[in-house]
């Protein structure tokens, strides 16, 4: 008798062989859920994909075939989908970017916040499978992807009601585990012309930082303008309405581009002066709701469901991209509400100007170990070998950001000055002390 993984086994490897997919294995249930815990209005639901499992296994294969055969360093600015890479350095990269230039006399940057009308629904299958043939992927390959992409049954669940079934034949299908591996090949192609401009994006967040010089804008107008080109020839609509630009005025196929002062990416407040007031206090504020939320209904169920348990910490909001250049006002105000959670729990807290420059030590060397890292190439030994070069700046924005930073641990570290850094990790703490930490610092 066969096993289930025998089963399963001869099902994909027919499945690859014959270039198709049975049309059971593709069906999507979508299902509405709230994304608050009060429903005001219908805008807060949010439509969730249920696809089969043994679908999602397929994908994973296909996934980390197609992994192998794509250059590494495709599509350097795409910060997701990627191992070791994270909202941290999309954020820090762009940052980096602007401040380095801000270095300078005689210049500014403008920072563009791009905003898609669903992308993963909008892409054409056809034109993603001439953008696969042209990065080496074979035509049994393609063609299986093609099948992948097209004629999908999906209806839609609201209780115990369900839609029609409908045959979807465009967009990435929703829920998969291969969609963003697809998106961020789809959209490799959309780079800048000028060095002066660069394309950061983290799945479908996309920045455009432009590098002014003497006030010339003309290669960020080419940018725009560029841009809004691909997205039509593309089928990928830009969001006008959503899009962001930070204190200037700028048009988007003739619609203006809001103006504002600060904008929300990637869960991190970034301001048009660079600074991180607004950020720390809008993480406090939210932080003491969360911990007034734990004094009064869950502080006893999470102790009792934590007792004894262990965890690696959590990520803490992307501190690395942002602590450095917080003022001293700023890190009090955080670290009151450690201190608060600390007297509510009676748990021993990390303070955090001591966890930042270990969490910049762990990102540094990770960076330093990815050559296809797009910001591996900031890490540069000198001719000795044992340090590395360290960035010249006259201002200490640029100096106290995540780079300058992270290379300064790491030289200290190699020569034996900082006994801190030299020091063994502390112990894991338990699972109730990273949870609150958590809570502390999440945006």
């Amino acid at each position: 008798m066969m096993s289930n993984w025998q089963v399963s086994s001869d099902i994909f490897n027919l499945s690859l062989s014959e270039s198709g997919i049975q049309t059971c294995l593709k069906q999507t249930t979508i299902v509405s859920v709230p994304k608050n815990t009060k429903v005001t209005c219908l805008n807060v639901y949010e439509p969730v994909a249920l696809t089969s499992v043994a679908m999602k296994c397929l994908e994973s294969l296909v996934r980390a075939h197609i992994n192998t055969i794509i250059p590494e360093t495709l599509d350097p600015p795409q910060f997701a989908y990627q191992t070791n890479r994270s909202t941290d350095d999309a954020i820090s990269n762009a940052l980096h970017t602007a401040l380095s230039h801000l270095n300078k006399r005689n210049t500014y940057v403008r920072m563009l916040f791009i905003d898609y009308s669903s992308v993963f629904n909008t892409i054409v299958p056809s034109k993603l499978i001439n953008k696969l043939r042209s990065l080496g992927l074979n035509t049994s390959l393609c063609n299986w992807i093609l099948d992948f992409l097209t004629g999908h049954p999906q209806v839609v669940r609201i209780g115990k009601n369900t839609s029609a079934t409908i045959i979807v034949n465009t967009g990435a299908p929703q829920g998969s585990v291969l969609s963003p591996l697809l998106y961020s090949l789809f959209t490799h192609d959309c780079t800048a012309r000028h060095d002066s401009n660069t394309i950061i994006t983290f799945a479908d967040n996309t920045t455009v930082v432009s590098l002014i010089t003497n006030n010339d804008e003309t290669a960020y107008g080419e940018v725009v303008r560029d841009l809004a080109v691909w997205c039509q020839d593309n089928n990928l609509s830009l969001n006008v309405i959503k899009t962001k630009d930070i204190a200037h005025l700028i048009l988007i196929d003739r619609a203006a581009v809001e103006q504002v002062e600060s904008v929300k990416f990637l869960g991190v407040h970034i301001t048009n002066k660079l600074t991180w007031s607004k950020h720390t206090k809008i993480v406090v504020k939210r932080a003491r709701q969360n911990l007034l939320k734990l004094r009064r209904k869950y502080l006893a169920w999470v102790l009792r469901s934590s007792k004894g348990s262990t965890a690696a910490p959590s990520s803490t909001g992307c501190i690395t991209a942002w602590y450095g250049n917080c003022s001293a006002s700023d890190r009090e105000a955080l670290q009151r509400v450690v201190r608060t959670a600390q007297y509510i729990t009676g748990a021993k807290l990390p303070v955090i100007q001591d966890l930042y420059p270990r969490r910049c030590q762990r990102k540094a060397l990770k960076i330093v170990k990815d050559s296809s890292h797009a910001s591996h190439r900031l890490f540069s030994l000198l001719p000795h070998g044992k340090q590395y070069r360290s960035a010249k700046s006259r201002s200490k924005r640029l100096l106290n950001s995540f780079y300058p930073q992270a290379i300064r641990l790491l030289n200290i570290s190699s020569n034996g000055y900082s006994d801190y850094m030299q020091s063994p990790p502390p112990p894991t703490p338990p699972l109730l002390h990273c949870w609150l930490l958590s809570v502390v610092i999440y945006a």
